[in-house]
Parts: structure tokens; C-alpha cells; sequence
């Protein structure tokens, strides 16, 4: 089955989704932002989605039908987008914008997040959504010390 003939559902993580969804992050994080150093290990991310993500947030994941298993993963903390990533093969295909429109649906009162300032396609795809930049900073608050820039979306 190509990706095409493939059916994507959104559902709620459950902890066995975790590892899956850990993966994608890593895939996704490996490709999007090359020049971003990570702080963690591949082991401790897959730890951190294990134990916090998936078990304290509300972690949706993107399961493509044909035994391909989780193409992506959205993490929602309040009003906070905190997490929102795809399988690199799987780009382009319309799950963000589901993501986002099911984050929207969750939060309708409005939503926030923080992107790098070097990702430039997700500033893109944020503004295409209604997001506008609201706040730029030199990196000094996240684990990463790379610049990054807060997204709002009010209804």
C-alpha cells in the first residue's frame, strides 16, 4: 500500500504509543532542524515520552492504516501547542493541518506555541493557520539555548 492509498486516523496516545511516538519526534526533529543542537540522548527522549508525555499530556498520535504504524504526534498542555511532529515522509499531506484543527477544536478559546526561529517552513505553515508571532527571544529559555519565537492563534 503506497502512502497515498493510506487512511491516517487521529486518536489519543496510549502508553504503548509511546516508543512509536518518540521515534517520530526523533526522526522528525533529525531532519526539520539539523543545526539545532539536542540536548538528550535518543534513550532519554524515548524515556521523557514514556513517562511524561504520554501518561501527564494530552498526546494525540497520526496512525496510517497498512501496518505503517504512527506517522506523527501533537501534544496539547492547556492552551499550550507544545508538540507537533511529523514523519518526514509523511509531510505535505494534510495531517498537520488536521493536528492543528483538532488542537484548535480542543482549545477554542485560543492557542499558543513555541517554534525555532531556524524553522522557517513551520513558521510558514503556522501563519497559513492563523498563528501570528507574538514574542522572539535569543533562546536563553529553552533547553536547546536556540532562538525561538511564540506563535498565538485567537478565534
Amino acid at each position: 500500500m503506497s502512502h497515498s492509498e493510506s487512511v491516517v486516523t487521529l486518536r489519543r496516545a496510549t502508553v504503548p504509543d509511546a516508543a512509536a511516538a518518540a521515534d517520530v519526534w526523533l526522526r522528525s526533529f533529525a531532519t526539520a532542524l539539523p543545526t539545532v543542537v539536542r540536548p538528550r540522548s535518543d534513550d532519554e527522549v524515548r524515556a521523557y515520552f514514556r513517562e511524561v508525555v504520554v501518561p501527564l499530556r494530552e498526546t494525540w498520535v497520526a496512525e496510517a492504516s497498512g501496518g505503517t504504524g504512527t506517522v506523527g504526534v501533537m501534544v496539547l498542555d492547556g492552551e499550550l501547542l507544545s508538540q507537533l511532529y511529523l514523519d518526514p515522509a509523511w509531510r505535505g499531506r494534510g495531517i498537520g493541518d488536521r493536528f492543528v484543527g483538532l488542537a484548535k477544536e480542543r482549545s477554542p478559546a485560543g492557542l499558543s506555541l513555541w517554534t525555532f526561529q531556524v524553522n522557517r517552513p513551520a513558521h510558514r505553515f503556522y501563519e497559513r493557520h492563523g498563528f501570528v508571532p507574538v514574542e522572539y527571544t535569543d533562546g536563553s529559555g529553552n533547553e536547546e539555548r536556540e532562538p525561538d519565537v511564540r506563535y498565538e492563534w485567537r478565534p
